[in-house]
C-alpha cells in the first residue's frame, strides 16, 4: 500500500513539475519555488522544536518571502529576471544578513536563552532549504536553464528510483545504520550508476530532446541546448557523479536532521513520500553543483 501510494503521488506531481520547468514564466516558478520552500521550512521548523528549540515561526516565513518576491520581480522585458552575478550578490547578502535580522528578532523574547538557537534554526533554514531552490529559479533563467533543469531532476529522480528498488531487493550492506537504517551500499552503488547512464543518454541526445521539446511548444529556443558539437563525455559524466553524489548527501543529511528529532517522515504531505522536505532533500545539496557548473559554463 506504501509503495503504490508512492507511485501514485509520482504520477501525480511529475508531469505538474516537468511543465513547470519548462514552460511556466520565470516569475510563476519563483512563485512556486516559493511556496514549495516555506512549506518544507515549516516542516524544518517543526522538526526544530525537538531539539528544544523555539523558533520563529512567521520572522522566517517573511524573511524566505521577501527573498523570492525579488527573485519574481522582472526589470525589464527583454533582460532575464535575475543574471547570475545579481542573484549571487543578493544571496550573500541575504545569507550575511540572516543571522543578524533573527539575533535582532530575538531581542524581543522575554527567555533570551532562546534567541540564538532560533536565530541560528531560521538562518540555516534560509541556507539549507530557500537558497537551493532559489538557485533553481536562476539556472532557469540562464541559457538552456529548462534542458538543465530537466537533466537535474531526471538524475536525481533515477537516482533516487535505482537506489529505492535496489536496495529494497539487493541490499545487505548497510551505509549509515545509525542515520538511516535502510539504505545500503548496494543501492548507493546503483543510484550512482543509475545517473550516470541517465546522465550520458541525455547530453549524447540534447539536440533532439530539446528539438523535440521545442516542437511541441514545451520550451523557448533559449531554454534548450542546440549547440553543434556535441558535449565531450567525461565532463558530463563527472557532472552527473557530483550531482549524484551531493543528491545522496542531501537525502542523508535530512534523515540526520529527523533521526536527531525522532520522526520518520518531516510530514505527511505527500502520500508516500512523507513530507515536502523528504521529497526535496537530494534537489537541496543538487542544486547548487548544477548552478555552480551552469554559472562557470557562462563565463568560458
Amino acid at each position: 500500500m506504501q509503495l503504490l501510494k508512492r507511485i501514485l503521488t509520482a504520477v501525480v506531481l511529475i508531469p505538474i513539475v516537468l511543465g513547470l520547468i519548462l514552460r511556466a514564466p520565470v516569475p510563476i516558478l519563483a512563485l512556486v519555488a516559493a511556496l514549495v520552500a516555506l512549506l518544507a521550512i515549516q516542516e524544518l521548523l517543526r522538526l526544530s522544536e525537538a531539539y528544544k528549540i523555539k523558533p520563529f515561526h512567521w520572522a522566517t516565513y517573511i524573511f524566505v518571502g521577501l527573498f523570492y518576491l525579488f527573485l519574481a520581480i522582472n526589470p525589464g522585458h527583454d533582460t532575464p529576471l535575475l543574471s547570475t552575478a545579481v542573484f549571487a550578490g543578493s544571496a550573500g547578502f541575504a545569507v550575511a544578513l540572516a543571522p543578524f535580522a533573527f539575533l535582532v528578532i530575538g531581542m524581543r523574547r522575554a527567555d533570551l536563552s532562546t534567541s540564538l538557537p532560533a536565530a541560528m534554526t531560521s538562518a540555516f533554514a534560509f541556507v539549507y532549504v530557500a537558497l537551493p531552490l532559489g538557485f533553481l529559479v536562476q539556472i532557469r533563467e540562464q541559457v538552456s536553464g529548462a534542458f538543465l533543469l530537466l537533466y537535474l531532476l531526471l538524475l536525481v529522480w533515477a537516482g533516487d528510483i535505482f537506489a529505492y528498488f535496489v536496495g529494497r531487493s539487493l541490499g545487505r550492506h548497510l551505509l549509515s545504520p545509525r542515520i538511516s537504517p535502510r539504505k545500503t551500499w548496494e543501492g548507493t552503488l546503483a543510484s550512482l550508476i543509475a545517473s550516470l547512464v541517465v546522465g550520458m543518454l541525455l547530453y549524447k541526445y540534447a539536440l533532439p530532446i530539446s528539438s523535440g521539446l521545442l516542437n511541441a511548444h514545451l520550451i523557448e529556443k533559449r531554454d534548450g541546448l542546440f549547440g553543434l558539437e556535441t558535449p565531450r563525455l567525461w565532463p558530463t559524466l563527472l557532472l552527473s557523479a557530483a550531482i549524484n553524489v551531493a543528491a545522496q548527501l542531501g537525502d542523508l543529511v535530512e534523515s540526520l536532521i529527523k533521526r536527531g528529532a525522532g520522526v520518520k517522515d518531516s510530514g505527511t504531505l505527500l502520500p508516500g513520500h512523507g513530507g515536502m522536505l523528504d521529497r526535496i532533500d537530494a534537489l537541496l545539496f543538487a542544486a547548487p553543483v548544477l548552478w555552480y557548473y551552469a554559472s562557470w559554463r557562462l563565463l568560458q
